[in-house]
């Protein structure tokens, strides 16, 4: 007999419901590291590269390519306009992150996606960065995630569903970062 999966918004249901399983029954099992390696070309010019993460128990050897990605600035800020500034890529990480939870959860309470698409903004106020007014914020202000879905569940359900993000969570709860300098 030919059986085909559990496929809902484009996530296998199936596989979802065991993942939760095995991670009720084995709880060490849901604790990942995610790493990336940062290297300075000019001026604000960064490319990461990312790779190896530890998650399920062990590293993980399945990634066969390394993953890279840059940020820079614009010329207005000095830069050479190579790449998205880090706060365009912090919104790009954000709106993937908010889009991606709903999905999942949508497809694991049986609500359907058809579509979606979003647009965020953040504003900032450089007095802040360039050290000219300690009370003025050195990051965004706020930002607006707006989201465009074509569903049958309602919107609360999918408010609801966008805000597992962890990323969302990163952002709205303080993250403990520590930074460890070392001289070469």
């Amino acid at each position: 007999m030919i059986t085909t999966a559990n496929i809902k918004n484009g996530v296998n249901v199936d596989q979802l419901v065991e993942t939760i399983e095995h991670v009720q029954a084995q709880p060490e099992l849901a604790k990942f590291k995610f790493r990336a390696k940062n290297n300075w070309i000019n001026g604000g010019h960064c490319v990461s590269s990312i790779k190896s993460f530890y998650g399920v128990g062990a590293e993980d050897t399945s990634r066969q390519e390394t993953f890279t990605m840059e940020c820079s600035h614009p010329n207005v800020l000095l830069g050479e306009d190579e790449a998205a500034t880090p706060p365009e890529v912090l919104l790009h990480s954000l709106g993937s992150c908010l889009t991606g939870a709903m999905v999942y959860h949508a497809a694991a309470n049986g609500a359907t996606i058809e579509s979606a698409s979003s647009s965020l903004e953040g504003g900032c106020d450089l007095h802040g960065f360039l050290g000219l007014d300690p009370e003025v914020r050195m990051g965004f202000d706020g930002i607006t995630f707006k989201l465009k879905v074509k569903s049958d569940a309602s919107v609360e359900q999918l408010e609801n569903f966008a805000k597992f993000s962890p990323v969302f969570d990163m952002i709205t709860n303080p993250t403990p970062i520590s930074i460890e300098i070392v001289k070469d």
